[in-house]
């Protein structure tokens, strides 16, 4: 008999410091799925955007994630001149330990430098974290084993320049488990960026497992769906069929210069159209199922305003899919739409905006004073929102009501 899946890693905190808009932000009690709300400019995509910056650290390398976002100069709070700082804390797995990792990064000569790494766990009910990974500027030491302890030998291996990540480096090992879970765990992380356009390309032929983060290889993973998992795929069809009654499904054809062409199929004609020739609209509901009900999901996926060129009426049902998605992975969708509120409770919402200094703050949506009996006796969550009873995060209206606190 098969192990029930215990379920994925869930990320509980998150804290950020000097990374842009985010002086000082903390996130707490984090749900499978958090849907942040604000304004234009509040800082919901620089939440997004540091993960997907984690995410690129480990896959490509620190140097290369710092550069694309402009250095320091562009990335640092401005008028700030400490170092960024990602503080996330999570579990492997329901009922583990809390692990906390620790980044701190500085610049110097021009380049990025890792100022201090620091991976640890408390695995007893009270008591400060024990740090199993603790470096800075190249230099450190680790324990190693399934579950690391102070009273471990901790062993220095230092690293060829300050700006490489221990934990990507040291997670290569199989001594070390716990390291290895966390690269494992970040390197996979999904931070969409979805797009029409890009899901029309001409890729070139070939069966791929995983949606891009830009959707330009959607023909490529139906090719892969329709071999492997075909099942999977006439789930993907059938919920897009009750999305738009008209869409029979999407099939792929290898052209004879080696790229590969994306059709869509009406059910009330024989031929299909070309993907070119399909509306935005279909092609992001189908490139967002793809993802969603994915066979082997990225634990973390980060959704950016999923509702651009979707029909309002069609956005509770996404939110339905994103919920069901949960089980398999946890979500982080920012959305400027209240349909897309459907059914999200209070406690998975968080409010950002900007404050008088012009850096972000947040607030859960439940701590907002008399919301949460509002939404008991039937408020929609959106409609509430639409009708200014959140007191924050309206373009509108002065944000008053709050104080600067953690969430």
């Amino acid at each position: 008999m098969t192990a029930p899946d215990p379920g994925p890693p869930r990320i509980e905190a998150l804290r950020v410091k000097n990374f842009r808009a985010l002086a000082d932000v903390e996130f707490k009690q984090l749900t499978p799925l958090t849907v942040l709300l604000g304004s234009n400019g509040s800082g919901k995509s620089t939440v997004l955007d540091v993960f997907a910056f984690l995410a690129e650290c480990f896959s490509t390398s620190l140097r290369r994630a710092w550069d694309r976002r402009g250095r320091a100069r562009e990335l640092r709070t401005r008028e700030s001149h400490g170092p960024v700082e990602i503080r996330i804390k999570y579990r492997e797995r329901p009922g583990q330990p809390l692990i906390s990792y620790e980044l701190a990064i500085d610049e110097r000569k021009g380049g990025p430098v890792v100022a201090s790494e620091r991976l640890g766990w408390r695995r007893k009910p009270s008591g400060a974290p024990f740090h199993f990974l603790d470096y800075g500027l190249g230099k450190g030491a680790a324990v190693s084993g399934e579950q690391p302890e102070d009273r471990d030998q901790r062993v220095e291996i230092p690293l060829k320049s300050p700006d490489l990540l221990a934990v990507n480096a040291l997670g290569q090992f199989q001594e070390y488990p716990r390291v290895a879970a966390l690269r494992e765990f970040i390197m996979g992380w999904h931070v969409s960026h979805l797009s029409a356009q890009s899901a029309r390309s001409l890729p070139e032929a070939g069966p791929q497992e995983h949606l891009s983060t830009s959707g330009d290889n959607l023909a490529n993973v139906i090719q892969y769906l329709s071999k492997q998992h075909r099942d999977r795929l006439d789930e993907v069809f059938s919920r897009l069929a009750h999305w738009i009654p008209r869409i029979d499904r999407a099939k792929t054809q290898v052209m004879p210069d080696g790229r590969l062409l994306l059709q869509i199929k009406d059910k009330p004609f024989s031929e299909p159209i070309l993907a070119k020739f399909a509306s935005d609209g279909t092609l992001k509901l189908l490139a967002y199922l793809v993802l969603l009900r994915d066979p082997a999901p990225p634990p973390f996926i980060g959704i950016g305003e999923p509702e651009n060129s979707l029909h309002p009426r069609l956005l509770p049902r996404l939110t339905e899919e994103c919920r069901s998605a949960t089980d398999q992975a946890q979500l982080l969708v920012t959305t400027h739409s209240p349909y897309f509120l459907g059914e999200v409770r209070p406690d998975e919402v968080r409010i950002l905006w900007k404050n008088s200094t012009g850096h972000t703050e947040a607030r859960r949506a439940c701590d907002v004073p008399g919301l949460a009996e509002l939404v008991a006796e039937g408020g929609r969550l959106g409609d509430l929102w639409m009708e200014g009873h959140f007191n924050v995060g309206d373009p509108l209206a002065p944000d008053t009501t709050f104080r600067k606190s953690s969430t």
